[in-house]
């Protein structure tokens, strides 16, 4: 995407509410325990989308971090070991207007100008994908929020670490499976072709391939498709048992509202981002429009009692919905959550260089559970610790609910197969 012109200014929080310094010490520095050379400061960078395609996905997760800031800030900052004192947090963020160039000036600035301690991606792959190279340029540890393209981790580049979601080629596993123990023989695949979707569209075409199905559909599409009528008439040709249109809000939205325009039903429709924004879907496609239709479960709709970090899931609801009540979503979790995993890095490791808080998040790595669940990484920074349940959304009086149907172990509900009326 490209934009006319680039906006530099900047939202920035402190504890105190005023606006942020470009304060702390560089990527490439290393610091001293002692007290008396702590900084007075510790700064977070990250790019958001403040309008855009990507605004309703980006916007919640900013809040959500913004929520973890505002609570540790309240016990005097967040408690950095190697000074073994609280020191408060302020943040410089950048709005990128959904535009992944302007988002790659904005992290290089992050770095070069601000100098920021902590670097964090904004929403999804596509505006975390020019950060990966940029902070690896630098020896800037990018702590990534949702980009979840496999290109991003590799094994020379110790500058990265996924925060909350696995992987995207993770993702679809137990959909696959799910659709193999239906014994569904004819699958219609609809996909963006860009990592985060590309590599889930990969995932399911390998994984049927290997139980003796090929999709009868398997296109990919641009991004930045929002007119699927034509896709639908030819997908209809094939007389599928399942369609997966696997994209980004933008086009599931469109996606689910072309199909309730069309008159055609299928007998199983998944899409990605309803179980994200779940929501936002009943607004814009109405419960009869997502009646039926899967989706993935996040850990938004598991109950974590019990944690060894931050919030347990009924306290993090409650004091999201009061501080940020639009961003009562998964998204908002999985920006607090990053908070958690920026605070079990700066607890553990021994300065503030960035390879000591990579190597603190090893340490941690299995160890630390949170409302987003089990953080686990592999030596790649990637997130190993969770996997998605498909979920089915489902009539629940005058509206709808989103139960888990797969794997059993998780399951809270049970599927509906083939959809009424298929």
């Amino acid at each position: 995407m490209k934009i006319r012109k680039f906006l530099s200014a900047a939202l920035s929080v402190t504890a105190l509410g005023a606006l942020a310094a470009a304060c702390g010490s560089s990527s490439s520095s290393s610091s001293s325990s002692t007290t008396s050379s702590a900084p007075s400061s510790i700064t977070i960078g990250t790019a958001y989308s403040g309008s855009g395609a990507f605004a309703t996905s980006s916007v919640p997760e900013l809040n959500g971090l913004k929520l973890w800031m505002s609570l540790e800030n309240a016990k005097g900052g967040v408690y950095v070991g190697a000074y073994k004192k609280r020191i408060p947090l302020k943040l410089i963020a950048y709005n990128d207007q959904s535009s992944a160039q302007t988002a790659g000036v904005q992290y290089n600035q992050l770095i070069t100008q601000n100098k920021v301690n902590i670097l964090v991606a904004d929403f999804g792959s596509v505006l975390t994908a020019p950060a990966v190279s940029i902070a690896q340029a630098h020896h800037q540890l990018l702590f990534d929020q949702s980009g979840t393209g496999i290109p991003f981790f590799t094994p020379g580049n110790p500058y990265i670490v996924l925060c909350n979601l696995p992987e995207s080629s993770i993702w679809p596993t137990p959909l696959a499976q799910y659709m193999i123990s239906k014994k569904i023989t004819k699958v219609a695949i609809v996909y963006g072709t860009n990592d985060f979707d590309a590599s889930q569209a990969e995932t399911v075409q390998a994984k049927l391939k290997a139980a003796g199905i090929t999709p009868v559909f398997y296109q990919g599409i641009p991004t930045s498709t929002t007119s699927y009528g034509t896709i639908l008439t030819s997908i209809a040709a094939t007389h599928p048992q399942a369609v997966l249109e696997l994209g980004y809000q933008p086009n599931d939205t469109a996606f689910l509202q072309a199909l309730q325009s069309s008159g055609l039903h299928f007998p199983m429709v998944f899409t990605v981002f309803p179980g994200q924004l779940f929501s936002l879907f009943q607004q814009q496609v109405g419960n009869a429009g997502l009646q039926y239709t899967y989706t993935y479960a996040t850990n938004f709709f598991h109950n974590y009692t019990s944690v060894n970090e931050g919030l347990n899931s009924a306290q993090f609801l409650a004091t999201l919905k009061k501080q940020y009540p639009s961003s009562v979503n998964t998204l908002g979790l999985l920006g607090y959550n990053t908070g958690l995993v920026v605070e079990a890095a700066l607890k553990n490791a021994t300065s503030l260089s960035q390879l000591a808080l990579r190597n603190a998040l090893t340490k941690v790595s299995g160890n630390l559970n949170t409302v987003d669940g089990n953080f686990k990484i592999n030596s790649e920074g990637a997130q190993i610790g969770e996997l998605l349940p498909v979920a089915q959304i489902l009539p629940s009086g005058s509206t709808t609910k989103i139960g888990i149907v797969y794997p059993s172990s998780a399951a809270n509900a049970t599927a509906v197969y083939p959809a009424p009326g298929a």
